[in-house]
């Protein structure tokens, strides 16, 4: 098991485990675009990804310029296994050390 900044590499893997998840599921996968993960791990934050056997199975992004995490998923088959208290641990220790004081973390109804 390897934890190591995101690379816009990762893209398609991490869109993968987006879309694997059972809960907080995307209603149209196309409204996460890839665009949209470069720009929140290259321009608004920075991600970090877990990875088993060379595949992607946890990803974190957090969002400096809306104070958020932008996301945290696992694939389901590894869930239960602290990678996804792993991935907010890295994540959260990067995000206050930029200096910010406060974070937020918003999802929708029945997700």
């Amino acid at each position: 098991m390897l934890y190591r900044e995101a690379l816009t590499t990762d893209i398609s893997q991490i869109q993968i485990v987006r879309n694997s998840v059972k809960e907080n599921m995307l209603s149209n996968p196309a409204l996460v675009s890839d665009a949209d993960c470069e720009e929140f791990m290259t321009v608004r934050g920075k991600g970090w990804v877990c990875i088993i056997d060379n595949t992607v199975v946890g990803f974190a992004i957090a969002d400096l310029k809306e104070d958020n995490i932008w996301a945290l998923f696992i694939d389901p088959a590894f869930e239960a296994k602290g990678i996804g208290a792993n991935l907010h641990r890295l994540m959260m220790d990067w995000y206050f050390n930029q200096g910010k004081n406060h974070v937020w973390l918003g999802t929708s109804p029945n997700t």
